[in-house]
């Protein structure tokens, strides 16, 4: 009994060491296999391959190694490849540990008694051979094989050793992995191929070198696949009916036939942070890429003659932001024209293209409607004197011709008005990069004195269509849509795409008749004759085309609405021909816009003496409300021909209507030929508080200015000048200067005033009928 106890324990104590001992094992095992070690697609530099929204190929890059090797994960490889592989390669792959004895011991006794030499390598043997670069054909080479095989079984799954088998297969010259030769050969990715394209690239790795296709499929490439095939349907017998396409021999793509699409877009894709992904995917669409770079090369190439030789061209579509189309030059290879830079990105005075967003804040300010009348008349904005592209003035104008005229003394008056956002502040909150201080631009921002990329361009006029949310591009598939922020109002950005849309095609409507959606553009030619630009939106996209010259070199065909709106509507019917179907986004009319009647001649609510009326949009709170006074019914006394006191007797007295305009308006029509008929002078009437009209207006002194003047007085232009439009009715205007009587003058005219000592000073101004303006200015005068 002693025996048997001391046995038994014995035999307790020899399980449990055994236990122990098995436990400490796993433990050490799952350690090494947990470990935190490299994935193996560190063993290889990928190359990176970028697709368009269709998953086409626009370009596949070579890897640091100068192979083209794109590491695919398997689960966007072809089954029947992975199914075919495992077949030809390695059966029992999921079953041994790294290394099969079965199929050395057969392997070797093939070799070694002059039979036909097969391989005894396991799929995993084989990937360690790959990445450590082993020689296997000595004794010594193969037992290192088979402990790396060992060791990588330990340390990584099947799953991963067999994507990395997959990559890492030599495919002929330069070419390795599935995933770079399905593209290579067959112009597809490796998810797509088809079984007897996945049966030929199980065949290749077998002997590159004498089975890599070269346009036509080598005969022992299909008779081998025809071999393997018999084998595939063993274990697929469904697939019986692909026999005589197996039997075909396929046709190959090579090196030559990589595509090199969107240069411009996919340089900037493989510089962005994600480039070190081995798939780029971008937004892209490859058939409007191709269109846009063909009529920009075409357009250049008949525009030659007038020394255009470069342009640049994106679209995106407004719906999602995403890149639709991009041309950063009109040739990537051609260094005449630096070619290889990318004009979308490039900081380029806009011009007027940025008119559209004055309006617009203006509207949302509450400074103008679209019939609001504007003066097209000359003025100077302290020491900046603005004048029209054409030279000329058109006197009173509506906000809505204006913008679509592109005048800019109207433009710059709207700016100077602008607070809380100014322009600048605007375009900052827009993401503009790069801009000075608002006092270096000045006024002169209105006109295209700052820079923007054609990449802020066409942002900010999608932000246009898009309620007034400033949404930034994407030119990445994988990129989220962001919300964007609000920059204008829903009512202002319809009412300037409303406006835009009513700008007519610069070419012969008769010969190309009316586009099929509206287009809201507009044209910008920066100072010199520098960048000609066209800009708008037309169905769910904004386009924006650039035509000038990369090293800031002028040319008087630089003008917008001559160089550039061509090429944009050229690119505008394209498009649309390509796409029948396409069609706006449906936009309701904002539900805080109202229509309002308004007179015609002053944008104004119409008084009862206003003999033309028109209606436009309104938002109610913001847009100006006031009464015309353009249009005043006056009785005038036909005894004397001036205009007569109340009481109005009949019989001696007759009513007419006349417009009263300001007095630079007034002067303006008499300069352009079309003089108001004026009303007759005034009677010496008392009427107090009850005269109509609007008062004068200061336009020198500037409000809050500092005057610096030399203290001799007979210093040249050492004068403030003083002066002010005024109603139609007024004759004579009378000055004060802190309530000391300076002079007088008539409406519009300059009365010049010597300051002799320094502080601030109260400058008022008084019409002959009691109606007053006055403002604050400083005076420095030093010696």
């Amino acid at each position: 009994m002693r025996v048997a106890a001391l046995f038994r324990r014995l035999l307790s104590c020899r399980y449990t060491g055994a236990a122990a001992l098995m436990l400490a094992s796993l433990l050490v095992l799952a350690a090494v296999r947990f470990w935190p070690r490299p994935p193996l697609s560190a063993y290889a530099p990928s190359s990176t391959a970028v697709f368009d929204d269709k998953d086409r190929l626009l370009r596949l890059t070579l890897a640091s190694d100068d192979q083209y090797r794109l590491w695919t994960p398997l689960a966007e490889v072809s089954p029947q490849l992975v199914q075919a592989l495992l077949l030809h390669e390695d059966r029992h792959f999921y079953w041994h540990l790294g290394v099969n004895p079965a199929a050395l011991v057969r392997a070797a006794s093939a070799t070694y008694s002059g039979g036909v030499r097969q391989g005894g390598s396991t799929i995993t043997m084989q990937l360690a051979r790959l990445i450590w670069h082993l020689n296997t054909r000595t004794p010594l080479g193969k037992l290192e094989q088979m402990f790396r095989a060992l060791e990588l079984e330990l340390e990584y799954s099947k799953r991963e050793i067999l994507e990395a088998h997959i990559n890492l297969l030599p495919y002929g010259g330069n070419i390795q992995g599935a995933g770079a030769a399905s593209l290579i050969y067959f112009g597809k990715t490796a998810d797509r191929l088809s079984l007897t394209e996945s049966l030929s690239l199980t065949l290749i790795p077998q002997s590159p070198l004498r089975r890599t296709p070269a346009g036509r499929e080598p005969e022992s490439l299909r008779v081998a696949r025809q071999r393997l095939f018999e084998d595939w349907l063993q274990d697929h017998p469904e697939s019986a009916t692909q026999r005589a396409a197996v039997a075909l021999p396929l046709r190959y793509r090579g090196l030559a036939a990589l595509p090199f699409e969107a240069p411009h877009l996919t340089d900037t894709l493989l510089q962005s942070p994600h480039a070190g992904t081995a798939s780029l995917h971008s937004t892209l669409n490859l058939e409007t890429q191709r269109l846009l770079q063909r009529r920009v090369q075409q357009y250049v190439a008949r525009q030659r003659r007038l020394g255009i030789n470069n342009a640049s061209a994106m679209l995106i579509d407004t719906r999602t932001m995403a890149v639709k189309a991009l041309v950063g030059s009109a040739d990537f290879f051609d260094d005449a024209i630096e070619g290889q830079v990318n004009g979308t990105a490039a900081k380029r005075s806009p011009g007027s293209a940025l008119k559209p967003f004055i309006y617009g804040l203006a509207m949302d300010q509450g400074l103008i409607h679209p019939l609001s009348v504007l003066k097209d008349s000359p003025t100077a904005f302290g020491p900046f004197s603005p004048e029209n592209f054409d030279g000329r003035f058109a006197g009173p104008i509506t906000a809505h011709d204006a913008l679509i005229r592109s005048r800019n003394i109207p433009a710059v008056s709207l700016a100077s008005k602008l607070a809380s956002p100014s322009l600048y502040q605007f375009l900052q909150n827009a993401g503009v990069s790069r801009m000075a201080s608002e006092q270096h631009y000045g006024l002169a921002l209105a006109l295209g004195g700052g820079e923007v990329t054609m990449e802020e361009l066409v942002t900010l006029y999608a932000a246009l269509a898009n309620h007034g949310h400033l949404r930034p591009l994407r030119y990445r598939a994988d990129e989220p849509a962001s919300a964007g922020a609000a920059v204008l109002s829903d009512e202002a950005s319809w009412l300037v795409l409303n406006m835009l849309s009513d700008n007519p095609r610069p070419d012969d409507a008769l010969l190309h008749g009316s586009t099929r959606l509206p287009v809201a553009w507009k044209t910008g030619t920066s100072w010199g004759f520098r960048d000609a630009w066209s800009v708008g939106v037309f169905g769910p996209y904004v386009l924006a085309v650039w035509v000038g010259n990369f090293d800031g070199s002028s040319n008087p065909a630089f003008v917008g609405v001559q160089a550039a709106a061509p090429l944009f509507f050229d690119i505008v019917d394209a498009v649309l021909a390509q796409q029948p179907n396409l069609s706006a986004p449906l936009r309701s009319t904002p539900v805080g816009l109202a229509r309002v009647d308004v007179c015609a001649a002053s944008g104004d609510l119409p008084n009862v003496d206003c003999p033309q009326r028109a209606t436009t949009w309104f938002i109610p709170g913001k847009s100006p409300i006031r009464v015309s006074q353009v249009h005043r019914r006056i009785y005038i006394d036909v005894r004397t021909g001036r205009q007569a006191c109340p009481p109005y007797d009949p019989a001696t007295t007759r009513s007419e209507v006349y417009e009263f305009w300001p007095s630079d308006l007034a002067r303006l029509f008499a300069q352009a030929g079309i003089p108001r008929r004026s009303p007759p002078p005034s009677g010496d009437c008392n009427l107090g508080s009850d005269v109509a009209g609007v008062s004068p207006n200061i336009t020198s002194p500037l409000s809050g200015a500092t005057y610096t003047l030399r203290s001799e007085s007979a210093a040249s232009g050492n004068v403030v000048p003083l002066q002010a439009n005024a109603d139609g009715d007024a004759r004579v205007l009378y000055w004060f200067v802190d309530d000391g009587y300076a002079g007088s003058s008539a409406a519009g005219v300059a009365l010049a005033w010597r300051p002799n000592q320094s502080g601030s000073h109260t400058v008022r101004v008084v019409d002959d009928h009691g109606r007053a303006d006055e403002r604050e200015i400083r005076v420095a005068v030093v010696r």
